[in-house]
């Protein structure tokens, strides 16, 4: 009783103190690439940065599914197992994306339906309708919320992307419980064929400006190296990918200037 008392105020006490830091528990942070980059990622084709803007589905033209496993500073009852699927459909591409994060006491999933198109040459755009439930043990009540979120793609040259996503535009004066909003704003280029390089501002409801950099490095074909920094909890990412046959493999690490390190492993699976 005594230990899970112990587990249970840890749980609360990192779920707020990342709260406060600009950290938003309620977007769940899929993807070893991404984490990789700083999760610099909503000007970038990827599979799970699919998830962060939604309009990059739109240029995923492979049915693919891939699993996300997110270890938060060696604590089992923090981690974060994912799930995504996208089906190409046309002109568009068709997303869902299943989270699950918490333990015994303390659960919190998260289930998104997502659409990206094409618009133009240079402009794809993207929707995601999101449902959230969060439980507790104990006499506590069940929450469920329903939102949405929207990105945008611009492609003004060959090697040069904006990205631009929004997170939960609804007032919460429409709901019961309170979810956090938030932008974000990136762009990235690819420097050469093998170096592509990005920056990315993020704001949220209640928290400070997040700037993020990043960088991913083909080092050999197949091969990827990355990196970035996030000045929220001025933290370094770092991670490495490869590509074998139809299978992706990504692992990915995030500094926490106090409270360690978060590791992430991501498999994706294409078939053309």
């Amino acid at each position: 009783m005594s230990s899970l008392l112990k587990i249970s105020v840890s749980v609360l006490f990192i779920f707020f103190s990342l709260t406060a830091s600009g950290g938003d528990p309620y977007r769940p942070s899929a993807g070893a690439g991404e984490a990789g980059t700083g999760y610099v990622c909503i000007m970038k084709n990827g599979f799970w940065s699919s998830f962060h803007n939604q309009a990059t589905l739109a240029y995923n033209n492979s049915f693919s599914f891939g699993f996300n496993y997110q270890n938060r500073f060696n604590i089992s009852e923090l981690g974060t197992r994912s799930l995504g699927l996208i089906i190409p459909a046309g002109k568009a591409s068709l997303g869902a994306v299943y989270s699950h994060f918490g333990y015994t006491d303390f659960k919190r999933d998260m289930t998104g339906l997502a659409c990206g198109m094409k618009l133009s040459n240079k402009i794809s755009a993207g929707l995601q309708v999101d449902y959230f439930s969060e439980r507790t043990s104990g006499e506590y009540d069940n929450i469920q919320s329903l939102t949405c979120e929207a990105g945008l793609l611009i492609t003004p040259s060959e090697n040069t992307r904006i990205g631009i996503h929004i997170f939960n535009p609804v007032p919460n004066s429409l709901r019961k419980t309170f979810l956090p909003m938030s932008v974000r704003v990136g762009a990235g280029t690819y420097l050469n064929k093998s170096l592509f390089a990005g920056v990315e501002a993020e704001m949220s409801s209640g928290s400070r400006l997040i700037v993020r950099t990043g960088f991913e490095y083909e080092a050999a074909k197949k091969f990827w190296l990355r990196g970035g920094f996030s000045t929220d909890n001025n933290s370094f990412s770092f991670g490495l990918g490869w590509l074998v046959k139809i299978v992706q493999m990504d692992i990915g690490f995030v500094t926490h200037e106090r409270l360690g390190v978060t590791s992430s492993v991501s498999l994706i699976f294409k078939i053309r």
